[in-house]
């Protein structure tokens, strides 16, 4: 670490207080820091923490500077209400995600039809039965957006005891709401629908679910199949392929840790699942009148061809942001005439209103008004924003965490875009890019050492070996 500021006396506990409060974000002003010499921002107070040992490596404080709730939701969970569901629980289905996962909230599943069709199931743990618009659980994950995943720990938008009474699995049997698609062998759609229903569970890893599919076991190979179908569906509508390096990032008072994700193929035929049901939701609605906060994204601003590391960056960078809204449009994207989030209703909150307006229309219960939707997702969105950066924050201060720690290692590194005389570089192996002044062109392959980690600023140095 860099660590080059004058030494400084030690602070009395009122003049720490007043210090933290800067760095937290939380008070724009330090007299301290004024006669210190030093900046009157939370960079700033920060640094002064660390010199002073009053902090260590490990606190983040982005959370709390973006306001992002920290404390766990300890509101009451009502029990399930008894209540008219389809047993589904003779169909084998799966939840696959990775290892460690502890909000199991969707799965898979697959029934053969007559006619050369296939039911596609994804049943999504039925969270609106819990949390129903207007409830104080509701109130709360909307006042959060999302759950706040962090190196460290993770702060859920709705109670642990929540996720362990609904969470798909976690028992024998779970209450879901099921999307289903009926496929034809070329990943067309001949039916959708959405039902209450209970269903068996049974959980697995990525990589279990990727032995099995490799081992010819079934639904994984009927899975992967639809998926691969809709895939190529998708992408003669204009859906883009993005393919970049991800990692999974640990943290503790120890150290931190940052570990590539493998990328088995079961990965992609579950997102495209999810996709599959997103589709379909947002089909139902359009096709019953239901405002939902629909996906929408415009299209790409140019075509970016090509596989490379450089062009997955540029084509990245041609997409817009996605928008919601109360009424169905494209999401170019993704390259669907009309899409809906609905699988995440534990991890999203705009996930959770899908739920609330589909089960409402299933149960026969007032739904939302479309202004009522909109203002729910100017809020939500809002609130979820901040709860992403702290996430991106807290990702890169770890990461460069982890770099600090092995100074002498040495990094593959691509140059992925240029800007006049400076250049970006990206380092696969940790998901990290950063500023470099070189006059290598995109996609030139460089090795490189990182150095003068600096946690404050978020900031590293890389120099070519």
């Amino acid at each position: 670490m860099t660590s080059a500021s004058p030494a400084v006396p030690d602070l009395t506990p009122a003049q720490r207080t007043e210090v933290e409060l800067v760095a937290r974000g939380k008070q724009p002003k330090s007299r301290t820091l004024r006669e210190l010499g030093q900046p009157e921002t939370p960079e700033a107070a920060h640094a002064l923490l660390l010199r002073l040992g009053l902090w260590d490596e490990a606190r983040t404080p982005y959370a709390d500077r973006l306001g992002a709730a920290l404390q766990p939701v300890t509101l009451e969970v009502p029990p399930f209400a008894e209540e008219p569901r389809l047993d589904l629980t003779h169909l084998p289905a799966y939840a696959i995600d990775d290892e460690g996962n502890r909000d199991p909230d969707d799965a898979v599943g697959i029934e053969a039809l007559g006619g050369g069709l296939t039911r596609l199931w994804v049943h999504v743990a039925d969270v609106a039965a819990l949390a129903p618009a207007g409830s104080p659980l509701d109130e709360e994950a909307r006042a959060r957006g999302a759950t706040l995943y962090l190196p460290d720990q993770t702060i859920g938008m709705l109670p642990d005891a929540l996720v362990e009474r609904s969470g798909l699995g976690l028992a024998d049997t779970s209450p879901a709401l099921s999307i289903s698609l009926d496929l034809d062998p070329d990943g067309n759609a001949d039916a959708v629908d959405v039902q209450l229903t209970t269903v068996r569970v049974t959980r697995l890893s990525y990589l279990e679910a990727q032995q099995r599919l490799e081992a010819g076991e079934e639904p994984f190979v009927t899975l992967a199949r639809l998926a691969r179908a809709s895939r190529e569906l998708r992408e003669a509508e204009g859906a883009l392929s993005i393919d970049l390096p991800e990692v999974r990032v640990k943290a503790g008072a120890d150290g931190a840790s940052v570990t590539p994700l493998p990328k088995p193929e079961m990965r992609f035929v579950v997102q495209e699942c999810m996709t599959l049901a997103g589709w379909a939701a947002a089909i139902y609605a359009d096709d019953h009148s239901l405002p939902l906060p629909f996906a929408t994204q415009d299209a790409p601003t140019r075509e970016v061809r090509g596989e490379s590391l450089g062009a997955q960056w540029a084509r990245r960078k041609t997409l817009a942001r996605t928008r919601f809204q109360p009424a169905p449009g494209p999401h170019h994207g993704m390259g669907l005439d009309l899409y809906a989030q609905a699988t995440s209703p534990m991890r999203r909150y705009l996930d959770l209103v899908v739920h609330q307006q589909l089960r409402a229309h299933l149960t026969g219960t007032p739904l939302l008004p479309g202004k009522e939707v909109a203002a729910r997702v100017a809020q939500a969105v809002m609130n979820a924003d901040a709860t992403r950066q702290a996430e991106r924050l807290s990702r890169r201060h770890h990461t460069l965490r982890f770099v600090a720690a092995q100074p002498e290692r040495e990094w593959d590194a691509v140059v992925v875009d240029r800007r006049g005389p400076g250049a970006t570089l990206l380092i696969p192996d940790l998901a990290f890019d950063l500023p470099l002044s070189t006059p290598a062109p995109v996609g030139t392959a460089l090795r490189v050492r990182l150095t003068d980690v600096n946690l404050p600023a978020l900031t590293v140095r890389a120099r070519v070996v």
